[in-house]
């Protein structure tokens, strides 16, 4: 309430002073600049104050404070914890990747194993009985 009551006083502040300060103020006969005419008082521009930007000052209310910092506190924690889950993703993604390989090279592994298997028994026994599997 009581922001409300300084910003209304400060508009009205602001207000008049930019009425003031637009007012033509009448030429005193005796000004050398001024003639019979009155072409001093066209060409005058009139005075406009500076442009002020209002501001409200900050919440003096402890709970408005702790809201700010609690909503700031949020969107750090939030920002974080996609950081941290996107980087999740990227090394899962890459562990899945290594693991595609590590199981690829197994299966090459495995199968050239058994071929340099089977060529050893072939070379040590070309000729020999070969089991077909049949029981007597």
């Amino acid at each position: 309430m009581q922001v409300k009551k300084m910003l209304l006083g400060t508009a009205f502040v602001a207000l008049g002073t930019s009425a003031f300060a637009q007012t033509a103020q009448p030429t005193q006969p005796g000004d050398a600049g001024a003639d019979a005419s009155g072409q001093a008082s066209m060409q005058a521009a009139p005075v406009r104050p500076p442009q002020q930007n209002l501001v409200a000052p900050g919440p003096t209310d402890p709970l408005v404070q702790k809201r700010n910092a609690d909503a700031s506190a949020n969107s750090e924690y939030r920002a974080s914890k996609k950081a941290s889950k996107e980087d999740m993703k990227a090394s899962q993604k890459a562990s899945k990747a290594q693991y595609k390989e590590q199981v690829r090279n197994a299966r090459i592994n495995r199968k050239a194993d058994k071929q340099a298997a089977n060529n050893q028994l072939n070379t040590v026994e070309p000729d020999g009985p070969k089991d077909t599997g049949l029981q007597h």
